[in-house]
């Protein structure tokens, strides 16, 4: 009996809620992801072209499953606003019931 599954979280910044719902929205959409959790609003200070910076940015937390991982980082990627936007990318233990629901909420064909 299995008590655990692996997944994998993917964190990234965004400037703004807008960018922050279409980015969760449309990765919910494509099956990319099961879950993204908007951690919130956050200060983020961090080196940029010479300067230190700082911004206010929303953290987006995507629980995906290995399969479909390095799809959705190209996703965030190629619809981030950002030139260089931050994607974290881990593997972690889930119970086996949460590690089989991600599984199978990213396993299904897309309706169009």
């Amino acid at each position: 009996m299995t008590v655990s599954e692996s997944v994998t979280l993917i964190l990234t910044t965004v400037p703004d809620a807008a960018t922050a719902q279409t980015l969760a929205a449309e990765a919910l959409a494509a099956r990319l992801c099961a879950c993204v959790t908007e951690l919130g609003a956050v200060q983020s200070r961090y080196h940029w072209q010479g300067a230190i910076e700082t911004a206010e940015e929303i953290q987006l937390l995507f629980k995906t499953s290995a399969a479909r991982a390095v799809e959705l980082e190209r996703y965030i990627h190629a619809h981030h606003p950002y030139d260089t936007p931050e994607v974290l990318s881990w593997q972690a233990t889930a119970s086996a019931a949460y590690g089989q629901w991600i599984a199978a909420e990213t396993q299904r064909p897309l309706h169009v």
